[in-house]
């Protein structure tokens, strides 16, 4: 890992955006050396995102950082978010709106059919509660008008209210991960090391957005690969990475980010439904945790760990030197899944 003397300076065009400060930056680029000598493939690399530092960290905080600073410029004191149960992405907003003073309230799906108390006890849900966040439990069939009576009654108390998409997923919060991969790319020339290839998991769909709209802005030809979590149809994914990758040319011109990166997204991972652990997940789990000291979840960064290693396994990665694995947080919801292990 770099020394915390060797400083980042970000893009010009990134540093001029509106941005309150919630993370450490850049996060750790930590180098595998146990798991690639047990996979015998390319030099492994893990991008500590899970070290972001809000909330027991995650993908989520980079996106918060641009989203918020926007919510504060427009005079929000409130916070409306979405997701579900077990949403990392809640738990992230509600300690940013804590550090910030801002009123939260998370509106939570429950659309994962994960039948242990714990799930709706533990983890996430324990944390949002814990930081003052007001949390509706909700079912997918009520969902839609709750969510109209909520903002309604927010509104008659004159609440100035800011509404964050799920995952934080919009251009905006894109931009968190534009600025991921040029962590990357200075990290990895300071070790003198090559940037060839990206894992992560994807989901709401700015995380890969931010991190293709970055590989063309700093005119870099890493190929980024998506592990799908969320989507049973991984043409969804794809299609919603299109959209956000056009907004962004348009909002944030002084990018210059002309890419023609494709979208590469894997289904392979994704199992029996978002939010249900894999056998294959669950192994590379235990399987990093005892080799490395790491911990991944069983949702989101568990399923791409599982992708990274089967990849190796297959030899798809064996034409790289060297292969980063995004780790995108979720350890806080292991003990909501205990019964799966």
């Amino acid at each position: 890992m770099l020394s915390p003397s060797q400083q980042f300076i970000p893009p010009h065009w990134l540093e001029a955006m509106p941005r309150v400060q919630l993370g450490h930056w850049p996060t750790p680029l930590e180098h595998l050396p146990r798991l690639t000598k047990e996979l015998s493939g390319p030099q492994l690399w893990v991008k500590r995102d899970d070290c972001s530092g809000l909330a027991t960290g995650g993908n989520k905080t980079r996106k918060l950082e641009f989203l918020l600073a926007d919510a504060i410029q427009q005079g929000a004191d409130t916070i409306v978010t979405y997701g579900a149960v077990q949403s990392n992405h809640a738990r992230q907003t509600a300690a940013a709106c804590a550090k910030l003073g801002l009123e939260c309230h998370l509106l939570l799906s429950q659309r994962v059919d994960w039948p242990h108390a714990s799930y709706n006890n533990n983890g996430n849900v324990l944390f949002n509660n814990l930081f003052g966040a007001h949390t509706y439990m909700l079912s997918m069939d009520e969902f839609e008008q709750r969510q109209i009576e909520i903002l309604a009654d927010l509104a008659a108390q004159n609440k100035q209210i800011y509404q964050i998409p799920p995952g934080g997923s919009n251009a905006l919060g894109a931009l968190g991960y534009a600025m991921c991969l040029a962590e990357l790319e200075w990290q990895t020339n300071e070790l003198g090391i090559s940037l060839e290839q990206i894992v992560h998991a994807s989901a709401s769909s700015a995380t890969q957005a931010g991190l293709i709209f970055g590989a063309g802005a700093m005119k870099s030809k890493v190929d980024v690969l998506g592990i799908n979590v969320f989507h049973p149809d991984p043409a969804t994914l794809t299609t919603r990475i299109e959209k956000l990758l056009a907004q962004m040319s348009v909002q944030f011109p002084a990018s210059d980010a002309g890419f023609d990166l494709p979208i590469n997204i894997n289904h392979a991972y994704f199992g029996e439904a978002y939010g249900k652990p894999t056998d294959t997940g669950l192994d590379a789990i235990k399987m990093v945790a005892e080799l490395e000291g790491l911990l991944f979840d069983p949702v989101y960064s568990g399923k791409a760990l599982a992708a990274l290693i089967d990849q190796i396994n297959l030899g798809n990665f064996s034409h790289h030197k060297n292969v980063v694995l995004i780790h995108t947080g979720g350890a806080a919801s292991l003990s909501a899944y205990v019964d799966a292990f």
